[in-house]
């Protein structure tokens, strides 16, 4: 039995799911919340899923990083948006030993904590679920709940495998989650980008579901050729994926239940989008080690007039 503790940052989509689980495996798990803090201090929280709905009528709320405490493994579940307060709420969480665990996506995001927290402390994780948060305190998972783990390095340098990923890996088993552990974090993160740059970008772009653009003919090849890009770009940091993974990414993607992606939702619901962690920042990556990336660098320009945008007509009605 295991009395690791669990700081949640952030009780979304994600962060709510796992979150949840984990305190469902009876670990101590603590939330912090914002908007939705007082209903579910009164009400707990809720979890619909395919793998079983289950109400956690009592859970550690907090709307106060301060009034936590200092957990052994903190979780960033955030979006990445919202990164520019970690340096006010990792501080409170943290005790000489926690280990800061990324649930977030993009690239370069370990770096941007690494300076905030220490290289040592820093720890990638993958997140390939469907996923979303449907009212206070309810979370809506749709589709698979997997997790890649990986330790961060200066300049990503592969860290292998530590006794303190398998230690909070089995922390997920026991919660039902189907965990990785990758020996070469930057190998991961860029994997994970095989899927997030052409599934979360042109959900925005075309206003359409996973299944809507799986389903016509034109859009998977841009699909594939967005995903050969990425293959591109991590092979310029000698990073190989083979084909047989967008052919992977693509199956998994025809066989998934219709997803309206998280960074669509965001667009809908006229938040930021995370259109530098998911899509500027692996583009610039690449430009940096002399690739060009054409078909990336438009979906970029375009999803950042539409945030643009979005953010105006938010202006406008706060106005």
């Amino acid at each position: 039995m295991t009395n690791r503790t669990y700081a949640i940052l952030g009780t979304g989509a994600v962060g709510g799911f796992y979150g949840s689980r984990l305190q469902k495996a009876g670990l101590d798990v603590h939330f912090l919340l914002h908007s939705d803090y007082e209903h579910v201090r009164q009400h707990g929280l809720v979890v619909e899923s395919p793998e079983g709905d289950f109400v956690l009528p009592h859970v550690k709320a907090y709307c106060n990083a301060d009034e936590m405490p200092r957990c052994d493994v903190v979780v960033i579940a955030l979006k990445s948006t919202y990164n520019h307060l970690l340096p006010k709420l990792l501080p409170a969480a943290l005790k000489d030993s926690s280990v800061v665990l990324l649930l977030q996506n993009g690239w370069g995001i370990e770096t941007e904590v690494a300076k905030i927290v220490g290289a040592e402390r820093v720890m990638g994780g993958l997140c390939f679920v469907c996923s979303n948060k449907v009212g206070p305190g309810f979370i809506r998972h749709l589709d698979y709940s997997a997790v890649t783990l990986g330790e961060y390095a200066p300049d990503y340098q592969p860290a292998g495998i530590t006794e303190r990923m398998r230690l909070i890996a089995s922390d997920f088993e026991r919660a039902g989650i189907p965990i990785e552990q990758a020996e070469d974090l930057m190998l991961a993160r860029w994997k994970k980008l095989v899927w997030n740059i052409p599934y979360n970008g042109l959900s925005v772009i075309l206003n359409a579901r996973t299944d809507e653009l799986m389903a016509d003919a034109h859009i998977r090849i841009l699909v594939e050729q967005l995903m050969q890009e990425v293959v591109a770009g991590a092979a310029a940091y000698n990073r190989a994926i083979p084909d047989s993974f967008i052919q992977k990414m693509l199956d998994h993607t025809a066989k998934m239940k219709p997803y309206r992606t998280s960074m669509k939702i965001d667009y809908d619901e006229k938040r930021p989008l995370e259109v530098e962690a998911i899509v500027g920042n692996p583009w610039r990556a690449a430009q940096s080690a002399g690739v060009e990336l054409p078909q990336i660098a438009m979906l970029y320009r375009q999803l950042k007039f539409l945030d643009a945008q979005n953010r105006e007509q938010r202006e406008a009605s706060e106005n």
